[in-house]
């Protein structure tokens, strides 16, 4: 990025930074309702390769279409990143948990645990129940059946109630060092934009270490995924792959995505969309929140004050 191109850059984060929804002042005559965001970015004069990186390393939007869209979302995702990027003080706008993903579903069963809920791990076989409606009546395995009035599952457990919406295509690499030119940094994401790649879809890279305690010693593990827009793994991920440098082991794989087409009103059944090539887990937020939204009929609350609420478990 130039010298002049920082300027008008600096002008944009600073106008991100005081808009405030409620304080017409900070909002410089324009109503980001109505504006877009192709057109509150061009107020600026911001280049090409500087707009990308805004809009899919920064808001986190899948492709180019929100350019197009009220620029109100546009802004307040900026906003969401900087205020993360703040809070943690520790370079990054994202927290990983020590050995892996894992530990947040272990996490969830001690919880649930508390409140009466009961685990069954590795059971094997599970069919979903259904009763002369269609409605979802218990989920059994070896069996035994577990009755319920509702079932919360991936797409694997129901597949005559799902539709397939794309596949996407993946690495796992294993290196013996950090991703090149990131300060050597234990982990890392790397947004590569579709229009930079000429694809039709962002290329994600994600890596992490034995920090993490989900490697030996000395050993990063990398993910490069993309939305599959052919049959070659190898092809695709390339660029994304040319950027780790040397790699001791590579594993390819292509996986189809599915999302629910069933009427879970009428069979009890709430289907999750299966993962997209996000290394950021915006998506399957949203997906979660709107999951939650049906199960129990009410709007997820997020809204609360983390300092406040930190403050009070600490006295």
């Amino acid at each position: 990025m130039g010298l002049f191109e920082k300027r008008r850059a600096r002008k944009f984060f600073i106008y991100v930074q005081d808009y405030d929804t409620s304080d017409p002042k900070s909002h410089e005559g324009l109503d980001l309702n109505e504006v877009t965001a192709r057109q509150l970015i061009s107020k600026y004069g911001l280049e090409d390769d500087t707009i990308d990186f805004i809009g899919h390393a920064l808001a986190l939007h899948l492709d180019d279409s929100y350019l197009d869209k009220p620029a109100k979302d546009f802004v307040e995702r900026v906003k969401i990143y900087a205020e993360s990027l703040a809070r943690f003080q520790g370079g990054s706008p994202y927290i990983y948990p020590l050995y892996g993903l894992g530990e947040l579903p272990q996490a969830f069963a001690r919880l649930s645990a508390v409140y009466g809920g009961t685990y069954m791990l590795n059971k094997p076989e599970c069919t979903v129940e259904f009763d002369e409606n269609g409605k979802a009546i218990g989920v059994t395995s070896e069996g035994e059946t577990a009755k319920c009035k509702k079932v919360v599952c991936d797409p694997s457990y129901l597949s005559d109630k799902v539709q397939k919406v794309g596949k996407v295509a993946r690495a796992i690499c294993i290196m013996s060092h950090p991703i090149p030119d990131t300060n050597d940094s234990h982990s890392a994401q790397v947004i590569l934009p579709q229009k930079q790649l000429g694809r039709k879809s962002d290329m994600y890279l994600f890596c992490c270490s034995y920090a993490h305690n989900v490697a030996p010693k000395g050993k990063y593990i990398a993910f490069v995924t993309t939305e599959a827009e052919t049959d070659q793994p190898e092809v695709e991920l390339k660029p994304g792959i040319d950027l780790l440098g040397e790699v001791d082991e590579i594993f390819y794989d292509i996986y189809d995505r599915f999302e629910p087409c069933n009427d879970h009103e009428a069979d009890g059944c709430f289907i999750s969309t299966s993962y997209d090539a996000t290394t950021h887990f915006e998506t399957t937020v949203k997906d979660v929140v709107g999951m939650y939204s049906k199960i129990t009929g009410k709007v997820l609350d997020l809204s609360v004050d983390l300092s406040a609420a930190s403050a009070a478990s600490e006295e």
